[in-house]
């Protein structure tokens, strides 16, 4: 027991990251462009409709600022250990410290989960809208090669959703300034695509349609808040980049929580002017924000919507890669998996052969595996590492020797305790069937980590 509960040292961690020089390129704008891209994708599309229509009416306004609430307190505790510990892993390097080496296993099993799947499902969502513009470009791709394995439906391979993971994989191989400018420009105009809705449907707004505001009730609005939550995750993905951020004691507080604000105004925005146009009562369909534009007969302007989708989407695919990809570098690292996934490349200067690992595996889950099932599944590993991270600021400030100018939550500690609470909610509010499919994904993870992970783990010398 006391083995498996080994903790690393906070300067070996370090000086082990250091090693891999892992070049640092990213600056406080890059980071925020980052979170953007991962946070805004198919939500901003899709959940204000869906979520007003069924659960929060107008009100769904609230629904954002309660989630964006919950997650900018935990949020605040990433941006603390990102800047004490500036290295790769996120949540599961923290983990490592303060928790010991299982517990870090299991929250970067979780987080694997959710990187993983989150890249998978959001490709084959691209797939769709892809799909759609080149149908109305009058090109038309075989039935058979734009589904996951069905064949009762005629699908057998969604080669879309493929290929986008590999052209984002091979981005992403090419280094992170380069991946990084790439997104900023795909954000920018999806931010366009954003503001070119808000701009032409608020001249079309009727008050009228906001009455009544709480159609369903306060209970309406946080069950919302419940399900709009996860339109927020995404940003735990900007601390995977900390140990290529200058200066990460300022700048890494800057990016995790300058993304979330941006996008949480943008969601409130949106939603406001969306139930504006439409009545809450016609919004549960599958493209709420291009709906509202074809009622007040904008076709072009659904078109550019659906077009930023599309681009919107591209965005959250790379940077949840990257995070993924960084995970595996950070087990490598710590030898609890094959060296060879922390090698950098002489010439670029990043794991290569871990990047096109990964885009392998989730290339064949997005190619062949129905995700609908497993959706929930991505939520549940973000909110086993939200738990973790919370309540390992307890332990974090205890330790007196780390340097004085790191970001610190403010209102310690009760922030921190709040976090872990509401994080624990939330977690409670999934089905029993993600609660099941989660269990068999970590007696996965402990299996492996019992068969190779103990066997091959950096920290085995110091132990003995």
């Amino acid at each position: 027991m006391k083995k498996i509960f080994r903790k690393k040292p906070i300067n070996d961690l370090l000086l082990k990251s250091g090693n891999m020089q892992l070049p640092k390129t990213i600056g406080p704008f890059d980071l925020i462009m980052l979170g953007v891209g991962a946070i805004v994708g198919t939500g901003i599309f899709i959940l204000p409709g869906t979520v007003s229509a069924l659960h929060a009416g107008p009100g769904i306004v609230f629904s954002f600022t309660i989630a964006a609430v919950v997650c900018a307190l935990a949020a605040l505790c990433y941006s603390e250990f990102s800047s004490t510990v500036p290295v790769a892993g996120s949540a599961y390097s923290y983990s490592y410290i303060v928790f010991g080496e299982i517990i870090a296993w299991l929250v970067g099993w979780a987080l694997l989960l959710e990187y993983g799947l989150a890249t998978a499902a959001v490709a084959t969502g691209w797939s769709g809208y892809f799909v759609s513009l080149l149908e109305g470009l009058s090109i038309h791709l075989p039935v058979a090669l734009t589904g996951a394995f069905s064949p009762e439906n005629g699908t057998y391979i969604n080669l879309p959703a493929i290929c986008i993971i590999f052209a984002i994989g091979a981005l992403l191989s090419l280094g992170m300034k380069e991946s990084t400018r790439f997104n900023a420009l795909l954000v920018a105009i999806k931010l366009g695509v954003i503001l070119l809705f808000i701009v032409v449907g608020i001249f079309y707004v009727k008050p009228d349609n906001w009455t009544p505001f709480l159609p369903f009730g306060m209970s309406g609005v946080f069950t919302g808040a419940a399900l709009v939550f996860f339109a927020y995750l995404g940003f735990d993905a900007v601390s995977s980049a900390a140990a290529e951020v200058k200066n990460p004691q300022r700048n890494m507080p800057i990016g995790i929580i300058g993304s979330l604000l941006v996008c949480t105004v943008l969601y409130v925005v949106v939603s406001l002017v969306l139930t504006g146009i439409v009545p809450y009562t016609d919004l549960n369909v599958t493209d709420p924000v291009s709906y509202a534009m074809q009622v007040i007969d904008q076709e072009w302007a659904a078109g550019i919507i659906s077009l930023g989708a599309v681009i919107g989407m591209m965005t959250v695919i790379l940077v949840m890669m990257y995070g993924g990809t960084r995970l595996l570098m950070a087990f490598a690292r710590d030898g609890l998996m094959p060296k060879m996934l922390a090698q950098l490349s002489e010439k670029r200067k990043m794991p290569a052969k871990n990047t096109w690992l990964f885009t392998v595996i989730i290339s064949c889950f997005a190619g062949f595996v129905p995700l609908d099932l497993l959706a929930e599944l991505v939520n549940m590993g973000t909110l086993v590492a939200f738990i973790f991270v919370s309540a390992g600021i307890l332990y974090l400030r205890k330790n007196k020797n780390l340097p004085q100018d790191r970001f610190k939550v403010p209102f310690y500690p009760v922030l921190p305790i709040l976090s872990f609470i509401l994080c624990i909610f939330l977690i409670t509010q999934l089905s029993l069937h993600t609660w099941i499919a989660c269990g068999i994904w970590f007696v996965i993870g402990i299996i492996v980590y019992f068969t190779y992970g103990k066997k091959h783990s950096t920290m085995n010398s110091k132990t003995e």
